[in-house]
């Protein structure tokens, strides 16, 4: 009985160790990225493998440097970039001349220090065809 006590003592006690040890680490890893500089510099996200996806952003502080991971949507517009987030307006009506429409964002964060243009237009083609209503569906409802 007296084995199984300081047994599990013991045990508590490397448990509480370990513990405190972990959070010391934990507390040197969260001050190194900005305790000795204030004024990090982040580089546009770059992705591992074609255009889109997982990759890393660069940061850099007087002589020190960092890779961070980062994440590029496939789905973002390559004008503008990833770090530049806009509101944008409603489409506006087609134009006959061009066979395009457009429409006008105004900048609604920039990420990362990213140099964003206040204001972008974007365009996209013209569709010929025009959204049909859907009909009421039959036997539901007042006749």
């Amino acid at each position: 009985m007296q084995h199984r006590g300081f047994f599990l003592l013991a045990l508590l006690a490397l448990l509480a160790l370990t513990s405190a040890v972990a959070k010391k680490k934990d507390k040197v890893k969260k001050g190194s990225l900005g305790s000795e500089c204030s004024e990090w510099t982040w580089g546009p996200c770059i992705p591992s493998s074609k255009d889109c996806g997982m990759g890393f952003r660069e940061g850099t502080c007087g002589a020190q440097t960092q890779r961070i991971h980062c994440k590029v949507p496939c789905n973002w517009k390559k004008e503008f970039g990833a770090d530049c987030k806009y509101k944008f307006e409603n489409w506006g009506s087609c134009d006959g001349s061009t066979g395009t429409r457009a429409r006008q964002g105004t900048l609604k964060k920039a990420r990362y220090n990213a140099q964003c243009q206040e204001t972008i237009r974007v365009t996209k083609p013209c569709t010929s065809k025009t959204k049909a209503k859907t009909k009421a569906k039959k036997g539901k409802g007042k006749d």
